[in-house]
């Protein structure tokens, strides 16, 4: 009796420790988040009233006959652990206390831990994921399916009954081998396209939406911004610029048709939009005339007309009409079926807003002051030669962006046209560099380009603005000096946050650079084409 006394005032003491430092960590955590004292933790305080009544009751019964206890060479001692002495009804907590997570993205996997250990510690957060999941058909997505599964659907047949009635892969597929054969899903016959448009819910109709026009791009404009991709919080919504969506639905050989919107018959009011893009793609070796579906919007107060499934559809239809069966895209979310995966990866600039507007969170082992200072970039680029890119050097760029995505199994080809239009620089939405070597050879090029995202709510931050990496081709320079110096660039004018996907062969830099791993996974699709799996460091397709 008086050996277990001793061990439980031995726990106990333990216990009583490890409460006293959770509340000075806790102390800690209040002062690096600029929050007020407040009470300690209910954990805390219940081990220290716990520990307090089991420490006096084993002083107490062991009293008349305790002994000193020798630690040194007593195996039993050596080995003992201490919580195990406390009753099978406490528990606690014996790690320090952390920041709030950041809620999980939509669409990302229950439970993925994201920011995590290692990765966020070399980027100076606890937990430096993304609010949301950088994705491009996530809303269209989730309504498509909700609007084509019925009540109290449960099986994946059901789930994706809207995906099972087009030519993709079924989930349950198997996985091609290395020498099965790729193709088609359906043949490609214009002859049997339908020559007229779906038919839509009475009160609405068509209407091909003219963005070289001012006031129908405001709609679009509008539309987007107050409907498209928003975090599951409601915290973030991404806000497309007029000129971003000019330059991303308005390629070389651009199709008027192709910009499919909806209006509401009595008021002209633009209430649904889906684009696409005409695109050369690469995969797996085959070349392809295809598209790049983007923008699938509808507004919210329309959510249960069921108009994101009839929007895909007819401009797939639109499309097959003009010959072009496959298309490209990209999700948030696992449909039937990806190709593939990447992860965001984000790295902070302006680490001060980035907490307070609630994007990440501050370790509890640190303070703003130091991680301002770890993270801290440079006034200017280190490479000599670091220049933007200018008309003349579209021909030598766009040759060696090229050769350069030859090495991986899904991409896009470029002719210089299309080199000019996505890569030159524009004001606000696209910021390209080459690095100039001795006698005027180019050698190596970055790029990246600006979707800001609203913060909902915030008076005093009402804007996110992120940078997401574009194209880079390291030949010469390495792949971490320029990526280093597209951040200082992205700082220099102003952005708070760095993205970057782990495709090609940005994963071996990443963590150098400070970057954290986001907590969702942005999912590639081929429309109408099954192939083998491909991993991320073998994607090279960017997708806006």
């Amino acid at each position: 009796m008086a050996r277990a006394s001793q061990f439980v005032v031995l726990g106990s003491i333990v216990v009583l420790v490890n409460a006293a430092l959770d509340g000075i960590h806790y102390r800690e955590y209040l002062h690096a988040s600029h929050q007020a004292y407040s009470r300690p933790p209910v954990a805390v305080v219940a081990q220290c009233v716990l520990a307090f009544f089991a420490c006096t009751w084993g002083i107490v019964s062991s009293t008349p006959k305790l002994k000193p206890i020798r630690v040194t060479g007593s195996r039993e001692m050596k080995n003992f652990d201490y919580y195990s002495a406390l009753p099978a009804f406490v528990t606690f907590n014996h790690r320090s206390f952390s920041a709030p997570a950041a809620a999980p993205a939509a669409g990302s996997e229950a439970g993925a831990s994201g920011g995590k250990g290692r990765l966020a510690e070399a980027s100076g957060m606890e937990d430096a994921e993304s609010k949301f999941q950088v994705s491009k058909l996530k809303h269209a997505v989730e309504e498509a399916e909700a609007a084509c599964s019925g009540p109290g659907s449960g099986g994946v047949a059901d789930d994706h009954a809207f995906w099972y009635s087009q030519p993709v892969p079924r989930m349950t597929d198997p996985e091609l081998g290395p020498d099965e054969p790729r193709g088609p899903i359906v043949p490609s016959d214009i002859s049997t396209v339908p020559k007229e448009a779906l038919k839509l819910p009475a009160g609405f109709e068509w209407s091909s939406v003219r963005l070289d026009d001012d006031s129908e791009l405001s709609e679009l404009y509008t539309l987007l911004k107050e409907n498209y991709v928003e975090d599951s919080q409601a915290m973030f919504r991404f806000e497309y610029s007029k000129p971003f969506i000019q330059w991303a639905m308005m390629p070389p050989g651009y199709k008027l048709e192709w910009h499919v919107g909806v209006r509401v018959s009595s008021s002209r009011k633009l209430v649904a939009f889906i684009g696409a893009t005409p695109a050369e793609i690469v995969i797996h070796g085959d070349r392809l005339s295809a598209c790049e579906v983007n923008f699938l919007c509808v507004h919210k107060k329309l959510r249960t007309k069921r108009l994101a499934p009839v929007l895909i559809r007819e401009v797939t239809r639109r499309c097959n009409l003009a010959g072009v069966f496959q298309a490209a895209y990209t999700a948030g979310v696992v449909i039937p079926k990806p190709v593939g995966f990447c992860q965001y990866w984000h790295r902070s600039l302006n680490p001060k807003k980035l907490i307070d507007v609630g994007f990440s969170s501050l370790g509890p082992r640190n303070t703003m002051s130091r991680l301002i200072k770890m993270l801290k970039l440079p006034d200017e680029p280190l490479t000599r030669g670091f220049r933007p890119l200018r008309p003349a050097d579209v021909p030598v760029c766009c040759a060696m962006l090229n050769e350069h995505l030859k090495r991986f199994k899904y991409y896009q080809v470029f002719d210089e046209a299309e080199f000019a239009h996505w890569l030159l620089p524009r004001e606000g939405v696209v910021f390209s560099y080459v690095v100039e070597g001795e006698g005027g050879a180019l050698t190596d090029m970055a790029s990246f380009y600006n979707l800001p995202s609203s913060i909902i709510g915030n008076e005093k931050y009402p804007t996110l603005h992120a940078a997401y990496s574009y194209y880079t081709v390291a030949k010469k320079t390495s792949l971490d000096a320029l990526m280093k110096d597209a951040m200082i660039e992205a700082c220099r004018h102003n952005f708070d946050v760095f993205n970057a996907l782990d495709l090609q062969d940005n994963a071996s830099v990443l963590s150098n650079l400070k970057f954290g791993p986001g907590d969702g996974k942005l999912q590639y699709y081929a429309y109408n084409w099954k192939c083998q799996k491909i991993a991320a460091n073998e994607v090279g397709l960017i997708l806006l």
